[in-house]
């Protein structure tokens, strides 16, 4: 996936630098909550004071069984603070998400696979876009592609720019097996791509700058590691692939 020219230039020219900063933004902190083992239904999975907001669905296990990946956000008008003078909007959602997984089970509902809420990390910047926004200026989003677990972050800050980890089912848990990230410099112009396939240990790595269509391309075989899994990858944001 590649930034277009004109995607870039409209960023570049059209954000200026974040408002300065008016003391400390007092965010309140939450309790995740459990969610049930199994459900009926997607939405029965969503616990108390929390809302469902979106659905995917498709076959993570290689069952032929429909599983559904949901992303669970609380509704708490208290997480909802004033951010006046902090770059952003007065009033910013700091309500945090749950990244779901439920597996289609052949008798009846979903059974609960995955519960995190560390890969998309609760937001507490103003002055950065929501990482899940799909209309944000660099979207983000939650897809299921050839049976895997696809999770794209947008980032739109000081730099701009999108990491997308790939997820597969493997030995009970959620392995990353692709990493891919674009991340444009704004203030240099510059663009770097990172594509790392963990399956087959092999990274790219292309530098160039949006004035020219030139790219330096770095190929790296990686150490043999065990796949990290979702847990492992933490704040999906801080996430930093291996040295080129």
């Amino acid at each position: 996936m590649r930034f277009t020219i004109a995607m870039m230039l409209l960023s570049l020219c059209g954000a200026g630098p974040a408002a300065a900063v008016d003391g400390d933004l007092v965010v309140p902190p939450v309790t995740y909550p459990r969610l049930a083992s199994h459900a009926p239904s997607a939405e029965a999975f969503v616990p108390a004071g929390w809302r469902l907001e979106s659905k995917v669905s498709g076959d993570l296990n290689a069952d032929g069984q429909a599983d559904i990946v949901l992303v669970l956000r609380e509704d708490n008008p208290r997480n909802v603070v004033d951010a006046r003078g902090h770059g952003g909007p007065e009033r910013y959602d700091t309500n945090p998400r749950i990244l779901a997984v439920a597996f289609g089970n052949a008798a009846r509902g979903y059974d609960l696979a995955l519960a995190n809420h560390t890969l998309v990390g609760r937001t507490t910047e103003p002055s950065q876009q929501d990482p899940l926004d799909p209309d944000g200026i660099q979207a983000g989003g939650i897809e299921i592609m050839r049976g895997a677990l696809q999770v794209t972050l947008g980032y739109f800050a000081g730099d701009m720019g999108h990491k997308t980890y790939t997820f597969r089912f493997r030995n009970g848990g959620f392995a990353l097996i692709g990493y891919d990230s674009v991340n444009v410099t704004r203030s240099k112009g510059t663009i770097d791509q990172i594509s790392v396939n963990y399956s087959t240990r092999r990274m790219k790595h292309s530098a160039g700058t949006i004035s020219s269509d030139a790219e330096k391309i770095t190929r790296t075989m990686l150490p043999s590691k065990p796949l990290l899994t979702i847990e492992q990858v933490g704040d999906g944001l801080e996430f930093q692939p291996p040295p080129k």
